[in-house]
């Protein structure tokens, strides 16, 4: 697999729709999913192509295959006060804390964001709570969701503001608008020029060597001519996709995990120190953690589940491990739908586990696990990962930030 590097340009309103109730307001995500991208690559594909899709082209390749092309969700990019915008974008786990009060990354105005997962780890196994503070004024912390960055050793929020566009009903035997009828639109919003307020998303596509070359071609000659979203015949979703061609698929995989488990020792030695005894933790068993960088929907023994259990995930990666072990999991669910175009239906409603989710395993064979955890954090996991879904990142570098140390 090779990958391709989108950076989407907002020009217009883009109506992300999260879910329609039953009342008169749709609600709009906070990204651009993956499943977005992935339909208007193939709207825009058999629109300039007007033929039918035969078994073996580039269409049924990248859409239709066993091993289709992977698109991934596309997050807030732009940080203010800087022209370009980061490509590495990662989800925040939801172990992380942040003052009640005063949250977000350490400032002037702000206490700082930390991680509970190794203390709360280490607390649990020597039988104590762990209830931290926050580290500026000592008062209540909560937990702290969102898209961050990191430039030269600072940390960076990353968000989406919208706004409600209000639209009146049309009665389509007169084509005149219909008494009492009003309805509004939660969209995302678009870049300004002249305000110099440019919003991004950064996404990728991870496609077949073969097609490389051909997907960027295309992307590219076409970048003004993709719309994202809902209600396109109102002007909304308009953007500018640029795209980049990266041919290897790099990663700090084991520099992260070696870290991890650096900071859980030294920090599991300090507990001890705390308490008067130390435990004995085996040196020869590696701990890592599954981090959801995108919702994931995930099934054990055909049912809906949001926890990944240690036979799920032998199953999920084919290694057959005995001495692997599960030990946390943080996780929360929701609902997620959408529409077809191609069918022109709704989309079956799924029960997701939400992006951040955070699970802690821990194996005495390493070397099974090396091929299988790289796999995992191209492949994905769970259903439907060809649309974003299941993204996953092993030993997220955010869990080293303890509470006195802040960021």
């Amino acid at each position: 697999m090779k990958k391709i590097n989108l950076e989407i340009k907002a020009l217009s309103p883009l109506a992300i729709g999260r879910q329609k109730p039953g009342g008169n307001i749709s609600e709009a995500e906070t990204y651009i999913p993956g499943s977005v991208i992935r339909g208007a690559v193939a709207s825009q594909i058999l629109k300039e192509a007007n033929q039918e899709i035969q078994e073996g082209d580039d269409f049924h390749k990248l859409f239709l295959s066993e091993n289709p092309a992977i698109f991934q969700n596309a997050y807030p990019a732009m940080i203010q006060r800087r022209a370009k915008p980061q490509l590495q974008v990662t989800v925040l786990p939801s172990t992380v804390l942040s003052s009640k009060t005063k949250p977000g990354f350490k400032s002037k105005l702000n206490y700082g964001v930390f991680d509970t997962l190794i203390d709360r780890f280490c607390a649990d196994s020597y039988s104590h709570i762990y209830d931290p503070n926050c580290p500026g004024d000592g008062g209540r912390v909560d937990t702290f969701t969102g898209f961050y960055s990191q430039i030269d050793g600072k940390y960076y929020s990353h968000s989406t503001s919208n706004r409600l566009l209000t639209r009146v009903g049309i009665n389509r035997r007169r084509a005149t608008s219909e008494e009492r009828v009003l309805y509004s639109i939660e969209v995302l919003n678009e870049s300004k020029e002249q305000k110099k307020q440019f919003v991004i998303y950064t996404s990728a596509i991870l496609v077949p060597d073969d097609l490389l070359d051909s997907l960027h071609t295309f992307i590219d000659n076409h970048q003004d001519n993709f719309r994202l979203g809902g209600s396109s015949s109102r002007g909304l979703g308009k953007v500018k996709i640029t795209a980049k061609k990266q041919s290897d698929i790099k990663s700090n995989l084991d520099n992260r995990i070696h870290q991890f488990n650096q900071k859980l020792h030294t920090r599991w030695n300090e507990w001890g120190n705390i308490f008067g005894e130390i435990y004995k933790i085996s040196k020869n068993r590696i701990y890592f953690t599954v981090d959801l960088q995108a919702d994931a929907i995930l099934n054990e023994n055909w049912r809906r589940t949001t926890v990944i259990s240690e036979t799920m995930l032998q199953q999920l990666t084919g290694v057959n491990d005995p001495s692997l072990q599960p030990h946390a999991a943080y996780s929360s669910y929701d609902y997620r739908s959408g529409w077809n175009s191609a069918w022109g239906l709704m989309k079956d409603v799924e029960l997701v586990t939400n992006r951040g989710g955070v699970y802690l395993f821990s194996t005495e064979n390493k070397d099974l696990w090396l091929k299988a955890w790289e796999d995992l954090e191209i492949y994905g996991i769970g259903d439907r990962t060809s649309e974003g879904f299941g993204q996953v990142q092993i030993c997220n570098e955010f869990h080293n930030i303890f509470r006195e140390d802040a960021k």
